[in-house]
């Protein structure tokens, strides 16, 4: 089946939110946003961040037959000190979807975006340490562990750790 890659637009907030909403329901470990706040979020503020997308910030989606079924998302930090970083959000394919290589190409694509922002150095990213098929197709596009968080997320009476990891993207620094 063929998949289209682009950038999210104003127009694709309602499908967003659906779909980020799914996610945070069905991998509530693999989120720090809970579903209660994502439903607290109005499509208008969903659609004014989507349209507002700059400063090297973007979210790409994945869709197939014109529905979305996947999404990753970047933002790059806007402080003098820290422009030379980004951050990977978001990450998420439809479970229907999966295994069919669509997060492999969202984050390739987010990958090939960011490295043709001016003085952008280094890409960040959380995942839970339960994750492993995430970890392991971040880690295949070069991302590496460079700390750990342990307790990084609370759900109830339930914690996940998570590694921190990221990909240098000019191996100089």
């Amino acid at each position: 089946m063929p998949i289209e890659i682009r950038p999210l637009t104003s127009s694709d907030a309602e499908a967003f939110w659906c779909l980020r909403l799914e996610a945070l329901e069905r991998e509530p470990r693999a989120f720090g946003e809970s579903a209660e706040e994502h439903r607290a979020t109005s499509l208008e503020a969903i659609s004014t961040h989507l349209a507002g997308s700059r400063n090297g910030s973007f979210v790409l989606g994945a869709f197939s037959e014109g529905q979305l079924v996947g999404t990753i998302g970047f933002s790059r930090n806007t402080g003098l000190k820290r422009r030379h970083k980004g951050r990977i959000w978001g990450v998420y394919v439809c479970e229907g979807h999966r295994a069919l290589g669509i997060g492999q190409r969202l984050l390739s694509e987010l990958v090939d975006r960011a490295r043709s922002e001016p003085g952008l150095e280094q890409i960040i990213l959380t995942v839970g340490q339960h994750q492993t098929a995430a970890r392991r197709l971040y880690a295949s596009l070069g991302f590496e562990v460079f700390a750990q968080e342990r307790q990084a997320l609370k759900i109830g009476d339930t914690y996940v750790d998570e590694d921190y990891m990221v990909l240098y993207l000019d191996r100089r620094s």
